[in-house]
């Protein structure tokens, strides 16, 4: 063996010891010793971490040669070629041995075992070439030391004890595919923390797919530094997650321990997906090699690792070349039938862009594809439409990336059509291998169009809307135009073969008109999708509206917003936003009434509010129970002493002076009936003033099961503050029916004289208290020329004109609209003396003066 390459091999698997088995190994050692296993077992259950020599090794089978590392199983006839590469310093002279076995109850011919002697010039120069007899099932290879009678006692042990040899051969190919997988996820991981570890979160998970590894997911919420080393511990938890598998640790701790060795080792080779550490076969191995000693010989297994044509081989136990000799065995695939991996695509419908200059090929399934050199040669297959052959590209496979990657700048301008059909295909060995077939996209015109409801955009946040085609597998890059013109970068991802979501940075855009650039692989210019943004929507709570009404309620906030609503086809307007106990309410009125008023209760409809911008947002809407109606069937107007003296007659039976008593009836028309527990709250149009009454607080009686009567004194419970036009209605259970106008509260001055100069064309005095509650005063119920009341007077006398018929008509500042007489008596004032000689002096005047006309 060359010293150079014996130190790389050396130092290769000295690194596999510091990273792999060594803690499942002590466990193991451990349970297999509580199952009382042969003392023998503990020698040979060591790490394989000791460099052996290297053999080349070719398989050649009609005119084909392969090296050993593309060879997953031997066939009857097939010429092997081996060379043992020992460094010239070797001493120690072994001999090459090739045993061909036929299973563990057939002891295998003599003529079945060749042997060379290594240090022999012919030998070390031309190696061994030997053809795969009928018949055989297993080929073993031995370097045995040099004694006398070495072949002889080879041969014997052999025939003596087949199936231990036949199991050793079955274990240590299970054994080294095992390992192959688990170094070459080991080697990825590791080259990976010394580039660059942030790329380790997303490698990892695609790794253990290809690999059929299951990896502690919570490694990958790790620092990056801290990834690559969680992710290499504890290999006893590496176990396959391909549905066929069972661990060794599942084994150790759940299996019937007697049967211990049997189920963790016995696993044919090539079996696709049942995962057995090589250790189990270590143990199992090194029982039944160590049962059988002799003196001259003992026998120790070596792992082989293929690389190329080479097989490189690691010990588990350092060789001795004193009584009992170390023999190593080796083993070569077995002989049997090709067993062509069961490899499948990740997702079958998942479409690819063929213009990605490399493109990925995710597959699963078969692990040995991504481990081993079984699979060589390997192309994916363009076929044309009409069915001929177009093109082939070669496809490597890579766990880190989770498939096969092709480069397909071969195919520049090649004619495939927008869509075409491809499939992997090589060889397995020696045996044509066809794969699965993907479905690749060329990149053409497509039409983008925004998911339901991605439409309005909204600007101060990062927004994400779907973006669909018939395929998105060729796009490169999406961007972001804004209204001025600037690009801005967005973040987006695939989620179905036909749409990608997209995150919009609008935390700092204004609203208006953008513009997405849809850029495919291959394409000349983005393509263009318009987008409009807008400034955030207010909060919709909901809409309500009762049955029987063409009038429903909108709340939420914001709703100034707001110019349509549309459930079940009915379009409603919106009416005079008002606020109630902190939440915006908006009357939404219906177009059409009477189809409004014949909806039924229901709950959880659909509905849309339309915004004056254009934007239509969901809403959901309730159809409630009919509300409770009453009619006003009568009322009367009960005044006290005081109030009869302030000399004001109330011309319009709807005023109430605050100081009186209403009493009116109301006849129950929703439901037919009062059921007792009805309230009829009376308030101020502006909802300043309130009261309810009840048959609990004694201000409503019910006169029979239809008609009620209610007793309102506002002096008491509104205060004497409150004025104005007052409205009831009728609540049952929370749900209030129509406000009714039902009276207007008014404040009355007190009016205690008039005081008239018998002149008419002098003002008269009128006194009393309050008078600031007078808007205006006239002579006449018309109003001709009315004297008004400055705002904020407080003076006890107001100059009034003089009466035409003897009363005086004022309005009342909380009724302006109603012209009320006024009866106090007026007073006549005596004519002052200088008037009288005024008026005595105008006479005589007018006397002279017509006594003098002719």
């Amino acid at each position: 063996m060359n010293p150079s390459r014996f130190d790389e091999s050396n130092e290769r698997v000295n690194q596999v010891r510091r990273t792999t088995i060594s803690s499942l190994i002590a466990r193991a050692c451990a349970s297999l010793a509580a199952l009382t296993l042969v003392a023998g077992a503990q020698a040979g259950a060591a790490p394989f971490d000791l460099a052996g020599p290297v053999l080349e090794v070719t398989v050649t089978r009609g005119a084909t040669t392969l090296p050993i590392g593309e060879v997953p199983n031997l066939a009857p006839g097939d010429r092997l070629a081996i060379h043992a590469d020992l460094p010239a310093s070797q001493s120690a002279h072994y001999l090459l041995v090739v045993a061909f076995l036929s299973g563990s109850t057939n002891p295998p011919s003599e003529q079945w075992f060749t042997a060379c002697k290594a240090w022999s010039e012919r030998c070390s120069h031309e190696g061994l070439k030997v053809t795969v007899p009928s018949g055989a099932q297993q080929t073993l290879l031995f370097l045995a030391p040099e004694t006398g009678g070495d072949l002889r006692t080879l041969i014997g042990a052999v025939r003596g004890r087949p199936g231990a040899f036949v199991r050793t051969s079955q274990d240590l190919n299970q054994a080294a595919l095992d390992r192959s997988r688990l170094e070459s996820y080991l080697s990825r991981v590791r080259a990976l923390n010394d580039s660059d570890p942030a790329q380790i979160a997303a490698t990892a998970p695609l790794l253990a797919r290809s690999l059929a590894i299951k990896v502690d997911e919570k490694c990958l919420d790790r620092l990056p530094e801290l990834q690559a080393p969680c992710l290499m511990s504890g290999q006893e938890s590496l176990i396959l997650n391909d549905g066929h598998s069972t661990s060794i640790v599942e084994a150790l701790t759940s299996g019937p321990g007697a049967d211990l060795a049997m189920q963790a080792s016995y696993t044919p080779q090539l079996s696709y997906g049942y995962y057995s550490p090589y250790l189990a076969s270590v143990f199992d191995i090194a029982r039944i090699l160590d049962s059988f000693r002799t003196a001259q010989y003992a026998y120790i297994p070596a792992l082989a690792s293929a690389q190329g044509a080479q097989l490189h081989l690691t010990l588990n136990a350092a060789p001795s070349f004193h009584n009992p000799k170390s023999v190593l065995v080796v083993a070569l695939p077995a002989v049997e039938a090709a067993q062509l991996p069961p490899l499948h695509a990740v997702d079958p419908k998942e479409i690819y862009c063929s213009k990605r200059s490399t493109l990925v090929l995710p597959v699963e399934g078969a692990p040995l594809v991504f481990s081993t050199g079984y699979a060589h040669d390997m192309a994916l297959r363009f076929t044309a439409a009409n069915g001929g052959l177009a093109l082939d590209l070669p496809a490597k496979a890579d766990a880190a990336r989770g498939g096969f990657v092709v480069d397909t700048q071969p195919l520049g301008a090649a004619q495939l059509g927008d869509s075409v059909s491809a499939q992997l295909h090589g060889a397995w060995g020696f045996e044509p291998y066809a794969g699965p077939t993907f479905r690749l996209m060329n990149t053409h015109a497509a039409t983008w169009q925004l998911a339901s409801g991605d439409a309005a955009l909204i600007v101060g946040r990062q927004d994400t809307i779907h973006l669909r085609a018939e395929s998105v597998s060729c796009i490169d890059s999406i961007m972001l135009k804004d209204p001025g013109g600037k690009e801005l970068k967005t973040e987006w991802k695939r989620v179905k073969s036909d749409e990608v979501e997209v995150k919009l940075p609008l935390k700092d855009a204004t609203p208006g008109a953008m513009t997405l650039l849809v850029q495919q692989y291959g394409a000349e210019h983005p393509a263009a999708v318009p987008v409009q943004t807008f400034a955030e929507a207010g909060r919709f709570e909901g809409f309500t509206l009762h049955a029987g009404d063409a009038q429903g309620v909108l709340k939420g906030s914001r709703l100034d917003e707001v110019a349509s609503l549309t459930v079940k086809g009915l379009v409603f307007s919106a009416g005079d936003l008002a606020s109630h106990l902190g939440s915006d309410e908006l009357p939404m009125v219906a177009a059409d009434a009477a189809a409004a008023a014949a909806l039924k209760p229901e709950h959880g409809l659909e509905a849309h509010v339309t915004l004056k911008d254009g934007r239509v947002l969901p809403l959901s809407a309730t159809i409630d129970a009919p509300r409770p109606r009453v009619t006003l069937i009568n009322k009367t107007l009960q005044l006290p002493e005081a109030l009869r003296s302030s000399n004001i007659t109330l011309a319009d039976p709807a005023e109430l002076p605050q100081g009186g008593t209403l009493v009116f009836a109301m006849r129950s028309q929703t439901p037919a009936s009062f059921a007792h527990d009805e309230t009829v709250d009376v308030a101020t149009v502006d909802d300043s003033f309130t009261a309810s009454l009840s048959l609990a607080n004694g201000a409503l009686t019910l006169e029979n099961a239809h008609i009620a009567v209610a007793t309102l004194v506002p002096g008491k419970m509104f205060g004497p503050a409150a004025f104005g036009p007052l409205k009831f209605r009728v609540a049952v259970k929370g749900v209030a029916g129509e406000w009714q106008p039902l009276a207007t509260l008014v404040r009355l001055p007190a009016l205690r004289s008039l005081e008239c100069p018998p002149t008419r064309d002098l003002a008269c005095k009128l006194s009393g208290e309050d008078l600031y509650l007078i808007d205006s005063v006239s002579a006449d119920p018309q109003f001709t020329a009315p004297v008004q009341v400055p705002d904020g007077f407080l003076g006890a006398a107001l100059p009034v004109p003089h009466p035409k018929t003897g009363n005086l008509y004022l309005r009342l500042r909380d009724n302006p609209a109603v012209v009320n007489p006024v009866t106090v008596a007026v007073v006549e004032l005596p004519t002052p003396p200088a008037e009288v000689d005024r008026t005595q002096a105008r006479e005589s005047a007018l006397q002279t003066q017509n006594s003098a006309s002719p």
